[in-house]
């Protein structure tokens, strides 16, 4: 770890606690949403479209109705129309088509049976007439003049047209004057990017189980980021008030960005009103990798500019991302995240794109990894050109606080600088480069999000406490919550116990993205911990028959101050819950927010490789990552991020990618055709942990979970071209697209 500058001593904060919900996830205990069996329970499928583009001509779901064990089937006729304006509409027809489908897996109906078996033959006993539409694959047959519409309720968004096409968004951002800034470069370096649509791959598929009863109301189990968010999409797209839903929040078995949308759970509760029973529905995996989102491909076209004592000038370019069958705004966010130098002068176009591919969804710091591709690559190249160590001319670029984002906004408080420092000064960097192998180095940057949340922390008759939030826990939230309670309260961290409660015993939070929930949940915990630490003062003061103003907080106990503190002894938190009763009543605190501040976040990367310059395969030898966290409140959770983004990254960048066939037809739909890495292809990533704290959070939180996966992508690209003197600009980078530029060159 590193500290860059001196911050508070800190009991239980920067400790590595066991975590809260371990013993059950390592037991087997823990309950996710397909592990839920209820009284009565059915199970269903779905009938999914084999087609990528085609207008639905009828449905006849009477051979399935007639199936042994059927008791429900829905087609997109049993949900509401919504119009195109509405902000629901394109998720609620993502989740059942209607008028047309849009890609290959696109759901059409769903069937609730007895069993399992019963509901899958049914699903395919549904009989579906399809007239077939041209399909747009690709983000060039998207933009190519006279494309047919991939969906034609498409319109772009940031324009004001109200007329169809296949842009989902156009934005632009720029500063300065581009041509003068090219006029003045010495080096100027360009190259085009394209990357493929990536799956987040988490290990527990989409699963939900819906309860209708018959006041009209649904409970929900479900597995997601945002338990909330599920109970408010899925009721504006059943057309409910949101009073009609109550949603538990299961275990979640990885999200990474995927789950903060929903699926399943208005046709699970559809089928649950229909039958009158509970009813299951999980994806297989096959279906998550159809019909779920993906990371967006997309095609970047960059130039940089750069004098001969390092200075970059000018950043130009124009970047493409496919939002898969609906609009969005990847391409924004893309744009967005390039944060990281001090170009004076920069011009970048952002066009989000639609075809006829699953809707795309987040994935671990959205659209930023594609773009750090292109920018880090070309600022390595001019390195490379300029004679220039690679970390010297980042320093040199380096952004600081208040140098200008690419949006313009200024950056706050920021540990770029220091992340690269850290990196410098590694035993990594400072020995030697592997014989017959190259290394490589690259940076990334995540902005971070705050948004609402709440918190409710109850002390307990024996001095323990309880939190209580709203955000589920996919990466460690319930061990920062504890930690900063134990932190404020005084109290052991293992007395703490972390709950996240359902949509009707916590205040409203929003989903657990953005890097969000230990910065913006956990200040609400501090706010709740810092209200009952003034109540207990106040009831510590009747038990002692002193002025309240005359009671400290100390240490976990409320000790008397001044005169009166003689033979008054220090009242700890059990001491004063046990005569909560006769004091006032139980002690308990809830407090909410719109969290602003969320830090930025910056990470730097170093890998060595060896490519095999006979097959291609790319074998990486070392990996270093440093990244500014603000402060580690769970260090050992901190470098587990750190580590998953690049492993992830890692994926990224060598093997991963959907393989559609000239249909629309995903031929990888499985594990074993879609090459995540496992364990055997990864070395022991090192991990350096950097503290420049966020000055907007009671503690210094800066998010940590998504800066992890950008640099890999130009970190591995960087360490191939010093290996092999190839520059790979598509990706993946795998053995045979590896192999083929290096016999091209």
């Amino acid at each position: 770890m590193t500290d860059t500058e001196a911050r508070p001593t800190y009991k239980y904060v920067g400790t590595r606690p066991i975590r809260h919900d371990g013993l059950d996830k390592v037991t087997g205990k823990a309950r996710f949403a397909a592990d839920l069996n209820m009284t009565g329970q059915l199970r269903a499928a779905i009938t999914r479209s084999p087609h990528a583009h085609a207008r639905i001509v009828s449905i006849d779901t009477s051979a399935a109705e007639a199936m042994p064990g059927v008791k429900a089937v829905v087609t997109g006729a049993d949900f509401p129309e919504i119009d195109i304006a509405d902000a629901i509409h394109d998720e609620a027809v993502n989740n059942i088509a209607r008028d047309e489908v849009l890609y290959n897996g696109h759901a059409v109906a769903a069937v609730a049976a007895t069993t399992l078996a019963q509901a899958r033959a049914a699903a395919a006993a549904v009989k579906v007439e399809y007239e077939e539409l041209p399909a747009i694959l690709s983000i060039d047959e998207a933009i190519a003049d006279g494309a047919p519409l991939a969906n034609p309720t498409t319109r772009t968004l940031f324009t004001g047209d109200t007329e169809p096409s296949n842009f989902a968004s156009i934005g632009q951002f720029e500063r300065g004057d581009v041509e003068a800034g090219f006029a003045a470069a010495d080096v100027i370096v360009e190259r085009e990017f394209t990357t493929v649509p990536v799956h987040q791959g988490y290990i527990e598929p989409h699963a939900c189980v819906a309860d209708c009863g018959q006041d009209g109301k649904a409970s929900i189990w479900a597995s997601s980021q945002g338990h909330f968010a599920v109970r408010s999409k899925t009721a504006a797209i059943l057309g409910w008030s949101t009073d009609r839903i109550k949603v538990t929040p299961a275990e979640i078995g990885g999200g990474f960005g995927g789950k903060t949308t929903i699926y399943l759970e208005p046709i699970a509760v559809r089928l649950s009103q229909k039958a009158g029973r509970p009813v299951k529905l999980a994806m297989t995996r096959e279906e998550v990798l159809r019909a779920t989102g993906p990371a967006p491909a997309s095609k970047i076209s960059l130039k940089i500019g750069a004098t001969n004592d390092g200075e970059l000038t000018t950043l130009a370019g124009t970047m493409y991302y496919s939002n898969g069958s609906t609009k969005g705004f990847s391409a924004l966010t893309g744009a967005m995240s390039v944060a990281s130098y001090k170009f004076p002068n920069l011009e970048l176009h952002a066009i989000g794109t639609v075809d006829n591919t699953p809707k795309s969804a987040a994935y671990r710091a959205p659209s930023a990894p594609q773009a750090a591709f292109a920018v880090e690559t070309l600022v390595d190249e001019i390195a490379q050109q300029l004679g220039m160590d690679p970390i010297e001319l980042r320093l040199r670029n380096a952004v600081v606080e208040g140098d200008p984002t690419a949006m313009g906004m200024p950056h706050p408080k920021i540990g770029f600088i220091e992340t690269l420092e850290a990196i410098k000064s590694s035993d990594h960097y400072n020995s030697p480069v592997p014989e017959g192998a190259g290394r490589g180095f690259a940076t990334g940057f995540w902005f971070n999000i705050g948004e609402q949340s709440s918190a409710t922390v109850n002390l307990n008759e024996d001095g323990t406490a309880t939190v209580i939030t709203g955000s589920p826990d996919i990466g460690g939230s319930r061990a920062s919550m504890a930690l900063m309670a134990a932190e404020e309260l005084g109290l052991d961290v293992h007395r703490i116990t972390p709950i996240v409660a359902d949509t009707e015993s916590v205040g409203f939070t929003d989903i657990t993205e953005g890097s969000r929930a230990t910065f913006a949940t956990g200040m609400a915990v501090v706010n709740a911990c810092r209200e009952l630490i003034e109540k207990m003062k106040e009831r510590a003061a009747v038990i002692r028959g002193v002025d309240v103003d005359q009671v400290a907080w100390i240490g976990g106990a409320a000790v008397i101050e001044g005169p009166a503190s003689e033979g008054n002894e220090p009242l700890t938190i059990a001491d004063i819950t046990a005569q909560a009763k006769m004091t006032g009543g139980p002690l308990t605190a809830t407090a909410s927010l719109n969290a602003a501040g969320a830090g930025p976040s910056f990470a730097a990367h170093l890998a060595d490789v060896k490519v095999d310059e006979e097959t291609g395969q790319v074998t990486i030898l070392r990996y270093t990552t440093a990244q500014d966290a603000g402060t580690a409140i769970h260090p050992a959770y901190v470098e587990g991020q750190m580590q998953g983004g690049s492993a992830q990254g890692i994926g990224w960048a060598l093997n991963e990618e959907y393989i559609f066939d000239a249909s629309g037809e995903m031929e990888n739909a499985s594990f074993l055709d879609y090459r995540m890495p496992v364990a055997s292809d990864l070395p022991m990533i090192e991990t350096i942990i950097v503290e420049v704290p966020n000055p907007s959070h009671p503690y210094g939180v800066r998010g940590v979970g998504e800066t992890g996966i950008v640099p890999p992508i130009p970190t591995l690209a960087n360490a191939i071209a010093a290996a092999t003197g190839v520059r790979m600009t598509d990706l993946p980078m795998s053995p045979p697209n590896v192999l083929k530029k290096i016999n091209e060159k």
